[in-house]
C-alpha cells in the first residue's frame, strides 16, 4: 500500500466523529506549499522545483509533481531540470495524491527515504481538548527582530540549517508585524527561564490553519514545550474564525502529541533523498 494511502486504524472513529473527509484533507495539503522569497523555482503546470538559499541544508526539493502525461516521462524531466542545478542531489516529496507509481520510480532512481511525516487534520469547530500547558513558559509572536532571531536560533538547532541572514530576520520580522494582527499567522517562541526553548510557525490557507516548523530543544524536551505552542497556535486559530489544523507531524515526536489534541492521521509523505550525479 502506498505510504499516501495510510490511515491510522487507531484513528477511524476520530474521523467518523470530525466534519473532515480524506478529500477535505488531501485538498488542503496540495494547496499547502511554502517558498522562501529569497528562493528561486521552476514552475509548470506539472511540476514544482525549489533551489532554496545557501542558508538552507538541502539545496534543491521537488515540492510538487502533477503528471499530465506518461509518469516516466513526467520523471525524466524532473531529473533533466535537477540536474541543471550544481548540487548533488535532489530531495523529492512523494506527497498525499501523489500519483499512483511514483514511489516506486522514486526508488528506482536511487532515492532512499530522508523523512516520515504523518498528516493530521483537526476539525476546530469541535470542543478544544486541555493539553495541560506549563505555566512557566512564556509565548511571543516574531513581530520583532529579536524574537525572530531567537525562533531562527532554536529552528537551526533543531533542524541543522544555518541562521539567515540579518536581512532575512528583519524583513520577516516585519511581515509577521502585519501578518500575526490580521490572523494570517506567523511564528511563536517559547521562553523558559528568558531562553528560546521552542518554536513553531502557523500559516494561513482560506479556512486551514497551517501548523508548521514545531521545534524545541532537545535540553528542553519532556516540560510540555511543544504542547503550550501547539495550545496557543490552535486558540489562535479559533480565534480567528479557522475550521481545519492542519499539520505534517513526525511520526516518532510530535504525532503522539498531537493525537492526544485530538488530531487524525489521514496519510503520510516521505521525502526521498535522490542522486543526482
Amino acid at each position: 500500500m502506498s505510504p499516501r494511502e495510510v490511515v491510522d486504524p487507531a484513528c477511524e472513529r476520530e474521523q467518523m466523529e470530525s466534519r473532515l473527509t480524506p478529500e477535505d484533507v488531501a485538498a488542503a495539503c496540495a494547496a499547502w506549499t511554502w517558498v522562501p522569497e529569497s528562493a528561486t523555482t521552476v514552475e509548470t503546470d506539472e511540476l514544482l522545483l525549489v533551489r532554496y538559499p545557501e542558508w538552507f541544508t538541502q539545496p534543491l526539493a521537488l515540492l510538487r509533481l502533477e503528471p499530465r502525461r506518461p509518469l516516466d516521462e513526467a520523471v525524466g524531466e524532473v531529473m533533466e531540470r535537477a540536474r541543471e542545478h550544481d548540487v548533488d542531489e535532489l530531495l523529492w516529496w512523494v506527497r498525499l495524491g501523489s500519483p499512483e507509481g511514483l514511489e516506486d520510480a522514486v526508488v528506482g532512481l536511487g532515492g532512499v527515504v530522508d523523512e516520515t511525516l504523518d498528516v493530521l487534520a483537526l476539525d476546530l469547530t469541535g470542543p478544544a481538548v486541555d493539553l495541560d500547558v506549563p505555566t512557566d513558559l512564556e509565548l511571543r509572536w516574531n513581530t520583532d527582530v529579536a524574537t525572530e532571531r531567537d525562533a531562527q536560533l532554536v529552528q537551526t538547532r533543531v533542524f541543522g540549517d544555518e541562521m539567515p541572514p540579518d536581512e532575512e530576520l528583519a524583513s520577516a520580522a516585519r511581515t509577521a508585524a502585519t501578518t500575526v494582527p490580521a490572523g494570517e499567522g506567523g511564528c511563536l517562541v517559547a521562553y523558559l527561564d528568558g531562553r528560546p526553548v521552542g518554536a513553531a510557525g502557523l500559516a494561513v490557507g482560506e479556512h486551514v490553519a497551517r501548523l508548521w516548523g514545531g521545534s524545541v530543544l532537545e535540553e528542553a524536551r519532556g516540560h510540555g514545550v511543544y504542547r503550550a505552542l501547539l495550545s496557543a497556535r490552535l486558540d489562535y486559530a479559533r480565534e480567528h474564525g479557522l475550521t481545519m489544523g492542519l499539520v505534517k507531524g513526525r511520526v516518532q515526536t510530535s504525532g503522539p502529541i498531537l493525537r492526544r489534541a485530538g488530531f487524525s492521521v489521514f496519510g503520510q509523505e516521505l521525502s526521498y533523498v535522490v542522486p543526482l550525479r
